[in-house]
């Protein structure tokens, strides 16, 4: 059974639409851009809580913060190579502040078969991206997220 998760794109137009994404915390990613970065966004169990209440509370446990109210429009269930799928909500994120974010964090052996543990920050910094550099910096998988955002974003804005 192929992992499943949800996450939370917020978007703001300033005047051209940004998104806030994530970049990736821990030692494998740090010297990484390109591809780093992902939706705040993590697994669940269908069937235990809906893909909605994962998505806020992964945004929470990422971030520190609670995600805005909404509304939020599902966007869509995009698969990754591997199999594991991610469905992705978006709401409007103006005025969503960035001055108080506290990072999750988690174990992990390191270095590798050093018997130590050590824990990183599950994402080591956000940032508002427009659209085209966010495409090229997120997870391959989660970029069809962002050209799907632009469609809904066109069609709201009858543009």
């Amino acid at each position: 059974m192929s992992a499943t998760s949800a996450g939370i794109l917020l978007y703001r137009l300033d005047p051209e639409p940004r998104v806030l994404i994530a970049h990736m915390g821990g030692p494998y990613w740090a010297s990484k851009d390109a591809g780093a970065w992902s939706i705040p966004k993590g697994e669940y169990v269908e069937g235990e809580e809906s893909a909605l209440d994962a998505a806020r509370r992964e945004f929470r446990e990422e971030l520190g913060v609670d995600a805005p109210d909404g509304p939020f429009a599902e966007l869509g269930t995009f698969p990754y190579s591997s199999g594991k799928r991610v469905t992705v909500f978006v709401a409007d994120g103006t005025g969503f502040p960035l001055d108080d974010l506290e990072f999750g964090e988690f174990e992990l052996e390191w270095p590798p078969r050093s018997g130590r543990t050590a824990s990183f920050p599950e994402v080591d910094r956000v940032e508002w991206m427009p659209l085209p550099e966010a495409r090229e910096k997120l997870v391959k998988g989660q970029r069809p997220a962002i050209d799907q955002l632009g469609e809904h974003l066109s069609q709201a804005t009858g543009g």
